[in-house]
């Protein structure tokens, strides 16, 4: 028996010496995360179609985004994210090889090389007065040798040599007030024109030498009535506007210097038109559009000056700018939208009834109206011009048209994510899924189809993709069902355009989407936005029977006191169950923690009149929160005003028509910060579904320290007003940043610290009882972090062993937020490398797992950071005890481990946000960071100490076992067998 025991621990310890490091490999990297690039909403779009080079799209968006896409299927070439205030003014391609792109109100002219991204030079054009931004790259003109484009921004008009970059002359325009809304270079000459309106009443038209920046002749002219503000240019010599009051049209000659106006009254065109125009700002051969009673109304300017209406179109309209052909002909593109389809057609600009090409496309309705269009042609193989059309949508999503058929879509609406919100999948009974967004009958036999035709080998290459997709959504990970590891959910976001996505967290896929009627342009709602989603129903005790929904919150214009809109949507369809709006004002969306029978939650939403109105609006929604009403509290920070005030309901609102789910409100308390020492710049909060598992943490000595929780606390910055500007603008002396932690109930400041010589920006992450926040130094000109946590004194007797056993201790005594609180606030600070755009902090279910930072870095992309190492406990010298407590010893600054980053070597380009949610497991966190750019990941904070991982070998595990068993079995035969040829001896 003995000889058995040793085989056994000998075939231990080779088997567990077979188990792999817990590590991850460069293959491994995808496997439990999912990255996804966009663009964003594309505004200019440049064709380069040479037959020596790729075809290629040059697209800038309003994410500040300049980007090369593949033709043949929408992928990125490569692409460059500038700056949030970078915005792009223009883009165009120069000498066939250079994409010029100009940006930040015209003052920085980049050249990048088009193959490959590279940017080939920068040049900074220094003016003094903003203005337009214009770009003009001509095709045959030379200063000297070299070839030139032309730039006006900040007032002046530049001639930059477009290989190397340089100012080869500057002129100043604005000396006179006068706004240059275009530059003309008629080819082959040696004159450009650039041409404006000086205060709308002045046309203004310079003459200025294109070898040496003169300026050969300046002409003005008056006109009384004054002009609407924008020009639309016809042809070289030819513009037309409206003037003020949008009712008579105006057309511009200014040939050779000389300026004459011809007036036209928009009810003389005919077509009964009437009321106040809108000029469109259209690039079409020889014509111009206006805006007129929802209508688009399509004017020619014909030789001898006059106008003639040509045609009638539909607001949901789009045209594109005008297309060069042969013959010195050119034409252009219209989309228009109805039934369901989207209608193309290109047309000559000297003749709108011929038309060269007319499709017919069906698009989905959840795209929305079309907003551009850039047409590009092609020659086909029987020598006639065929013609290829980029489409952006409503929704922001992107098409590429040609011979009738989408040839390929891109969804960068998902680059301007404005919130996101986790949601369950439906349960799985009896091992059939009740997900109703699964594939329907028809599909289910296709997929099988497609498999017979691969295992016979006689597929093709397409059937091969989509069998491979069809495998990739049967894995376990992108199942539309829960797994018990809570691991597979719903990433729900709404975009900036309006639009809900749905994003599976296996794999990324949009498992739905909707456009919201609510949140789309109407006549009662002009400039409608999405602000905000919200739990509105979590079914949990009747998880068969009903769906969660979402509330989704928007408003009809930027201003706060635009009317509101709501809507609930479910979230396992996407299908809007209910709208609302436009109604009140909303400036502020209060989640209440209370339920109704049907497990919807309760919202307060608060307007710019101070009332706050209870949704839903049930009869058991209005019991249930007048029975909490003493419960419910909140802030408002006035950030221009630098007063902080706590607010609580008071009674009904006072209406003509009574409403009984509206109230007033009343002022509990204030704080008013001295404005000329103190200005507000950033503020936090706890999640309110923040899960905490103790409040008790023992320290190395035994004793006892209570954390000091509470919904209620409110973290507080504030700088210097001199400090207010960027990093660096004020001296040490001049700034300092001010912190706070508020209780929000009673308006009582539990901590207040000063940092001297500090200024923002601040990000700050609030968790249990202690806040981080990151800040700079300017003494050490360097970025700092700063950890705060407080403790309950008021618990501190609760120490004695035998108080406790006899019950004489005050742990379940009521708390109250009216109390003074007994707190205690431990404080320490670190220096960090990374400036930092957002914070956020690791969630799990019972909140049992250690805290990891989630820093956004000024790199996009996102580091974890062990909460321990901003432990204001750490000493320099910390005793065993402490070191066994998990303590560090203390250092100046927080390392930054290059195993720590989230995103391995992955950027999420444009980080605006990074949410976490938490799984079932208690040891995982999800986490999804947004901007451009999408990622999802799965972190374990302190490994998967409750499950094994997914690689674990239990193939291994098995064979190991079975030889276990295998050796005691054989060695018990041989102990058996000497045993009895001892006895026979």
């Amino acid at each position: 028996m003995n000889m058995a025991i040793r085989v056994f621990l000998l075939l231990l310890i080779i088997f567990s010496s077979m188990y792999p490091t817990l590590c991850i490999y460069e293959d491994q990297v995808g496997h439990m995360d999912w990255h996804q690039q966009y663009i964003g909403k594309v505004k200019h779009a440049v064709f380069h179609t040479q037959k020596a080079a790729r075809k290629r799209v040059v697209v800038s968006t309003e994410e500040n985004v300049v980007a090369s896409l593949d033709l043949r299927r929408g992928e990125i070439f490569w692409r460059h994210v500038l700056g949030p205030k970078d915005v792009i003014d223009a883009l165009d391609i120069a000498l066939g090889k250079y994409v010029i792109t100009l940006s930040s109100g015209g003052t920085i002219l980049r050249a990048w090389n088009l193959p490959d991204g590279q940017m080939m030079w920068e040049s900074t054009l220094s003016g003094s007065t903003p203005s337009m931004s214009l770009l003009s790259v001509p095709t045959n003109l030379k200063i000297g040798k070299d070839d030139v484009v032309f730039v006006y921004g900040s007032g002046c008009l530049y001639a930059v040599a477009s290989i190397d970059g340089e100012v080869i002359w500057k002129k100043e325009l604005t000396s006179e007030g006068v706004h240059i809304q275009q530059l003309i270079y008629p080819d082959g000459t040696d004159i450009i024109y650039a041409v404006g309106l000086a205060g709308l009443t002045q046309f203004d038209a310079y003459q200025i030498n294109v070898k040496t920046g003169e300026l050969l002749k300046h002409s003005s002219m008056v006109f009384p009535a004054g002009f609407s503000g924008d020009l639309s240019f016809i042809t070289s010599d030819i513009a037309v506007t409206l003037d003020s009051t949008g009712s008579i049209l105006v057309a511009v000659h200014f040939q050779d210097g000389e300026i004459s106006f011809h007036q036209t009254q928009v009810s003389e065109l005919g077509w009964d038109f009437s009321g106040p125009a809108v000029l469109l700002l259209t690039k079409l051969p020889g014509m111009f559009a206006l805006e007129i009673n929802k209508s688009i109304v399509f004017i020619k300017v014909t030789n001898e000056g006059k106008l003639e209406v040509v045609d009638k179109l539909g607001q949901s309209t789009a045209v594109s700018e005008s297309l060069n052909l042969s013959e010195g002909q050119q034409a252009f593109g219209l989309i228009q939208r109805g039934d369901g389809k989207i209608f193309l057609s290109v047309k000559l600009g000297s003749d709108w009834t011929s038309n060269l090409l007319q499709e017919t496309i069906q698009m989905d309705y959840q795209r929305g109206n079309a907003h551009k269009v850039f047409i590009n042609t092609y020659v086909r193989t029987d020598r006639s011009n065929g013609f290829r059309a980029l489409i952006v949508m409503e929704d922001h999503s992107l098409f590429l048209l040609q011979q009738g058929e989408i040839v390929w879509s891109r969804e960068d609406g998902l680059a301007s994510i404005t919130d996101v919100m986790a949601s369950e999948l439906p349960v799985e009974k009896d091992g059939v899924s009740v997900a109703k967004v699964e594939h329907n009958l028809f599909e289910w036999l296709k997929g099988h189809l497609l498999k017979l035709k691969g295992t016979l080998m006689i597929a093709t290459p397409d059937d091969v993709a989509a069998i491979q997709k069809l495998r990739l959504q049967s894995s376990e990970k992108s199942k539309m069902t829960r797994d018990h590891n809570g691991f597979r959910k719903l990433l729900i976001v709404l975009t900036r355009a309006g639009k809900l996505f749905a994003l599976h967290t296996g794999d990324g896929r949009i498992v739905w989407s909707l456009f919201l009627d609510s949140l789309r342009k109407s006549e009662t709602c002009q400039n409608p936005r999405g602000l905000s989603l919200h739990q509105w129903q979590d079914p949990h005790h009747h998880v068969l029977d009903e769906n969660p929904s979402v509330l989704v919150v928007g408003r009809c214009d930027h201003s706060t006191d635009s009317p509101g809109v709501l809507s609930v949507v479910d979230t396992y369809t996407g299908q809007e169950r209910n709208h609302l709006g436009p109604t009140h004002s909303i400036t502020r969306v209060i989640p209440l923690p209370f339920t109704d029978s049907a497990e919807q939650r309760l919202h307060l939403l608060l307007d710019v009149n101070r009332q706050a109105h209870l949704y839903p609006r049930t009869t058991e929604a209005l019991d249930i929160f007048q029975r909490e009403l003493g419960n419910i509290y909140w802030y408002s920070a006035d950030v221009d005003k630098g007063i902080l005030k706590g607010h609580a309901v008071q009674n009904n609102c006072i209406l003509k028509i009574a409403d009984s789910y509206c109230f007033n409100t009343r002022d509990l308390w204030s704080i008013i910060l001295p404005s000329e020492s103190e200005k507000i710049i950033a503020t936090a909060t706890r999640n309110l579904n923040e899960a905490v598992h103790t409040q008790a943490k023992v320290t190395s000595d035994q004793e006892v320290m209570y954390k000091y929780i509470s919904k209620n606390l409110l973290f507080l910055a504030t700088v210097a007003p001199k400090a207010v500007g960027p990093v660096g603008s004020v001296t040490p002396e001049e700034s300092w940043l001010v912190v706070y932690v508020i209780d929000t109930v009673t308006g009582r400041i539990l901590h207040r610290m000063t940092h001297h010589g500090s200024q923002g920006p601040v990000q700050a992450v609030f968790s249990e009882n202690w806040v981080v926040y990151h800040y700079f130094n300017l003494k050490a000109h360097r970025y700092e972090m700063s950890v705060i946590e407080i403790y309950d004194q008021s618990r501190s007797d609760n120490k004695d062993i035998l108080k406790l056993l006899l019950g004489k201790h005050n742990l379940t005594s009521p708390i109250t937020a009216y109390s003074r609180p007994e707190v205690i606030a431990k404080s320490q600070s670190y220096f960090f490398t990374h400036s930092v755009k957002t914070l956020a902090v690791t969630s799990t279910a019972k909140g049992i797992t250690s805290k990891q930072l989630l820093l956004g870095t000024i790199g996009d992309q996102v580091l974890a950071l062990d909460k321990r190492f901003l432990d204001p406990r750490r000493t320099v010298n910390p005793t065993q005890a402490e070191k066994e407590e998990g303590i560090i010893p203390l250092t100046d600054s927080l390392p930054i481990i290059p195993q720590s980053y989230v995103t391995h070597a992955l950027k999420v380009e444009g980080l605006r946000g990074i949410a976490t949610v938490p799984a079932k497991l208690e040891s995982t966190t999800l986490v999804f960071a947004y901007g451009v750019d999408l990622f999802f990941t799965r972190l374990a904070p302190s490994r998967t100490y409750d499950s094994l991982t997914e690689d674990f070998s239990y193939a291994l595990l098995l064979i190991t076992i079975a030889a276990l068993v295998i050796a005691i079995f054989v060695t018990w035969i041989w102990s058996e067998k000497k045993e009895l040829q001892e006895k026979w001896r």
